[in-house]
């Protein structure tokens, strides 16, 4: 080929590529543009999510995507209304009314618009953390420990710090767990102020254990630092986080009272003062069995005292009878996701009701009294009804002479013709299909 004609064919082949860009329709473009969300935390009040998108067709859904702590998936919220083509910022207030979320919660959020032909767009991720911010807290770091404080000195923070951190070595060599993430403690110097934060409308707080969120609450005033509760109510609640860790499992939770029983048992043990007052509803006949200290404790202060009482009395009872090696082992048990029955069956071969029982008879105690509804009695039955007579009005015999009731050899009967009669309706249809199969003769 000559120099010319490479040339003209060099450039037809130029001139088609830039006509065949040029036919191309345009890239499709994106149905949601998302901007960069935003989460404005309010204290006790709420948390209002935004979101600003530009869409091209109409969105025919809009949903607020909430991953909290501990869930197993994310929690959605349809946030009413749709949303025209266009730019706009959709947005949820998500109300967080004291008691209703923690302190020191982290959410991420996202969002999720589902266009009219069910084309989904999810956002990019905002995380909000719901802190207490009526106070300027100030943090002292000890390895794992963080403890965060607004009141006194750094004595009390010195103070605190160590017997946060002592407790959490103890019961991580007890229950056979290490840590290795970091926990927030706070400490709140008044009443009125941890109420406020944590359970307004709950009495006796003095500590509170979150594990989901790895952070622990306690009331001590700056005044209460030497005083030797502080020494019990830190470990306490640290207690019950490596608690956690020891059973964590996707299946089930251990009853309340083992969880708390450990946590007294390991924080000041069975006490004077905890023996005192079950010995005290046993001899007055109000000891509440176990299995009504499988969720919730009491709210009435005596009762709720109680509840900690006696799960520290079984807690007690258990390693003294089996040995804290079994103690241990029933935890474990839980962490490989048993049951009740399977746990304590595997840890100290019995169920938990046989345990109630053995605990119940050593303290001497009565059986529990049983409340709620109950099977009535049966009643009177008029003369002549549930009796089979003859024509003659005697009654049939009850026994027939080779021992069989009647009823039941008239039962067998029935079941035997209906059987047989089933058969035969099965074999008709059998014959029937393979009648009808073709290239198949009868």
């Amino acid at each position: 080929m000559d120099r010319g004609r490479r040339r003209l064919t060099i450039s037809l082949v130029a001139i088609a590529i830039g006509l065949f860009i040029a036919v191309q329709p345009a890239a499709a473009a994106e149905p949601v543009v998302f901007g960069d969300p935003v989460a404005d935390v309010t204290f006790g009040s709420d948390i209002t999510f935004s979101q600003p998108v530009t869409t091209v067709g109409e969105v025919a859904r809009v949903e607020l995507l909430l991953g909290l702590p501990g869930a197993l998936g994310p929690h959605a919220i349809e946030v009413p209304g749709r949303v025209q083509p266009g730019s706009t910022t959709v947005r949820h207030v998500f109300e967080a009314k004291p008691g209703d979320l923690t302190p020191n919660t982290r959410i991420e959020a996202r969002w999720r618009l589902t266009g009219a032909d069910g084309t989904e767009s999810v956002g990019p991720a905002v995380t909000a953390l719901y802190a207490d911010d009526r106070f300027v807290w100030r943090t002292r770091i000890d390895g794992l420990m963080r403890l965060h404080w607004y009141e006194g000195d750094d004595a009390f923070a010195d103070r605190a710090l160590k017997i946060a951190d002592d407790g959490l070595e103890a019961a991580q060599s007890f229950l056979g767990v290490t840590e290795t993430e970091p926990i927030d403690f706070f400490v709140y110097a008044t009443a009125d102020d941890i109420y406020e934060a944590l359970a307004p409308d709950r009495e006796n707080v003095g500590g509170q254990a979150y594990p989901a969120i790895r952070t622990l609450f306690a009331l001590i005033t700056p005044s209460e630092i030497d005083d030797p509760w502080v020494g019990i109510v830190l470990p306490h609640e640290i207690t019950h986080l490596a608690f956690d860790s020891a059973v964590d499992n996707p299946y089930g939770y251990p009853p309340k009272w083992l969880n708390e029983g450990v946590a007294v048992y390991l924080s000041e043990g069975y006490t004077t003062g905890h023996r005192a007052s079950v010995e005290a509803a046993v001899g007055g006949g109000t000891l509440i069995p176990l299995d009504g200290l499988v969720g919730q404790f009491p709210t009435t202060s005596d009762r709720f005292g109680l509840a900690y009482s006696e799960s520290v009395s079984a807690v007690d009872y258990l390693a003294r009878t089996h040995g804290e090696a079994a103690l241990r082992g029933l935890i474990a048990s839980y962490g490989k996701g048993m049951g009740d029955d399977e746990a304590f069956e595997a840890a100290i071969e019995i169920d938990p009701t046989a345990f109630d029982a053995a605990w119940r008879t050593e303290l001497g105690a009565d059986d529990p009294i049983v409340h709620g509804p109950r099977a009535g009695q049966a009643g009177p039955v008029p003369d002549g009804w549930g009796v089979e007579t003859d024509p003659g009005g005697s009654p049939l015999p009850d026994v027939t002479p080779d021992g069989t009731s009647d009823t039941t050899s008239q039962g067998l009967t029935l079941v035997l013709v209906s059987a047989a009669l089933a058969l035969a309706a099965v074999g008709a249809l059998a014959i029937r299909l393979r009648r009808n199969q073709p290239g198949r003769t009868a």
